[in-house]
């Protein structure tokens, strides 16, 4: 029975380096792997996925107003697997058409992104996976202080922590860094 599932972490956790190992190995196997990730992730190109290891694969973009379902059932019902990147950036109604591939379809569905934001609110589509996902792990890093880490702290140019601002701003190493609840606390200067 298949299932859907949400791995996430923290910045800088490997999330996409797992979903690209993830997809070799079904490839690997003579499996058709449907790699997808949101429009709203372009910073290494539209239909690129890239992990910080060098690890990169074309992907199809989905855009917020896609019907995923649709596009399986025009084009990948012969996919073995679904494999996403970015998922927090789908929209929760975009989760609830991954949940029906799974339910009627019987392919898994591997959704790897981050469960919250540099505030620590979940993001829509984070938050609709912790509802409907038959599976839910965590992928671990650390922060600075080797504690776990667990929030996207926000930094500016000059590596300080930021507080304010939109809910998605795309970026990678300049504009983020995991830290422990504790170290972003004090870096906020919310203590």
């Amino acid at each position: 029975m298949a299932k859907l599932y949400f791995k996430y972490g923290a910045m800088g956790s490997s999330k996409t380096a797992n979903a690209l190992i993830t997809r070799f190995n079904y490839q690997e196997r003579n499996m058709k792997v449907w790699l997808i990730k949101p429009s709203i992730d372009d910073r290494d190109g539209a239909n690129v996925i890239r992990s910080r290891i060098g690890l990169e694969a074309v992907a199809d973009v989905i855009t917020p107003d896609a019907d995923i379902l649709s596009l399986f059932e025009e084009s990948h019902r012969d996919a073995d697997v679904i494999i996403t990147d970015e998922c927090q950036f789908f929209t929760p109604e975009q989760i609830d058409q991954l949940r029906k591939i799974v339910d009627s379809y019987d392919i898994p569905v591997m959704c790897f992104g981050l469960r919250t934001d540099f505030l620590t609110h979940l993001f829509p589509g984070s938050r609709r996976l912790f509802e409907v996902a038959d599976s839910i792990t965590e992928i671990k890093t650390i922060c600075s202080c080797g504690s776990k880490a667990t929030v996207n702290a926000r930094i500016d140019e000059n590596g300080n922590v930021v507080t304010t601002g939109s809910q998605i701003l795309i970026g990678g190493n300049d504009s983020y860094i995991a830290m422990c609840h504790k170290c972003w606390k004090k870096a906020a200067n919310q203590e």
